[in-house]
């Protein structure tokens, strides 16, 4: 997980990501879609195929790019934990509002 988040923490590799997420596309369509040089495109391709967060596959005469579900589903794993802990936080928060709502209606206030 450490490689995907080291990887996707770079500005124009998480546009990248982003521009795949709505299907495949070959680099030709990403260097028009992000106004980024071919070089940079393809250089920014190969560090996200090295992450495995990127697979290429040939289409004719193209490469098309597309995301590796693989490691989307081990952050989404990550922050699922982060999810459970804040409903844990929020439900103690709101029984502790609950508790100061009787105590003041006990009380007259």
């Amino acid at each position: 997980m450490d490689e995907t988040l080291t990887a996707l923490a770079e500005r124009n590799r998480f546009r990248i990501v982003e521009a795949l997420r709505k299907g495949p596309k070959p680099v030709g369509e990403l260097v028009e879609e992000l106004h980024l040089p071919q070089p940079l495109v393809s250089k920014h391709l190969r560090v996200l195929r090295q992450a495995h967060i990127v697979r290429v596959r040939p289409r004719a005469q193209q490469r098309l790019y597309e995301l590796e579900p693989g490691p989307f589903q081990e952050l989404e794993s990550w922050v699922s934990g982060f999810h459970r802990l804040w409903e844990d936080r929020l439900d103690t928060l709101d029984e502790y509002l609950k508790d100061v709502q009787r105590t003041r209606k006990r009380h007259g206030k």
